[in-house]
C-alpha cells in the first residue's frame, strides 16, 4: 500500500535491471549497492548503508559490460524490515549526451525483452 504513491506519480517506465552500483558521496565516502530497478530519469538501489533522503551523489553503474556514471539525489528510502538492507530512489540530475546514451541502450534493451533482467543477477555482490 505505501508503494502506490510512488507508482501513480512515475512519468517514466521502470524495467527490473540488475547492475553493481557505487555511490560516492559529496564528502568521498563510497557505498557499494545493487540496482535493481531502472528508468530515464532515475533507479532503486539497495545498500547496506542507509543514505539520507535528499543527499547528493555520484553514482557509477556497471553491467559487467557497460558502465555509466551519473550524478542523483536521494528522493525516498525503505529499510531493510531488520535485515540490514535499505532500499533507495534515486533521481538523476542533469546528465550530458554520453550518460544519456547509456542509459537509452541499457532501457531499449530491456524493452526488447520484458520480463527479462539483462543486468547481473547477483545481490551477493555488495556483501563482500
Amino acid at each position: 500500500m505505501a508503494e502506490a504513491p510512488f507508482t501513480v506519480r512515475r512519468a517514466n517506465p521502470r524495467f527490473s535491471f540488475f547492475a553493481d552500483a557505487e555511490v560516492t558521496l559529496l564528502d568521498g565516502t563510497w557505498v557499494r549497492g545493487q540496482l535493481s530497478e531502472l528508468s530515464s530519469r532515475g533507479c532503486y538501489i539497495d545498500t547496506l548503508e542507509p543514505i539520507p533522503i535528499r543527499t547528493k551523489l555520484r553514482l557509477r553503474i556497471s553491467d559487467g559490460m557497460s558502465t555509466c556514471e551519473v550524478h542523483g539525489k536521494v528522493i525516498y528510502m525503505h529499510s531493510g524490515g531488520g535485515f540490514g538492507i535499505f532500499g533507495m530512489g534515486v533521481l538523476f540530475e542533469e546528465m550530458g549526451a554520453e550518460q544519456h546514451s547509456a542509459i537509452d541502450a541499457w532501457l531499449r534493451g530491456l524493452a526488447a525483452h520484458p520480463g527479462k533482467d539483462l543486468g547481473k543477477n547477483s545481490f551477493s555482490q555488495i556483501r563482500g
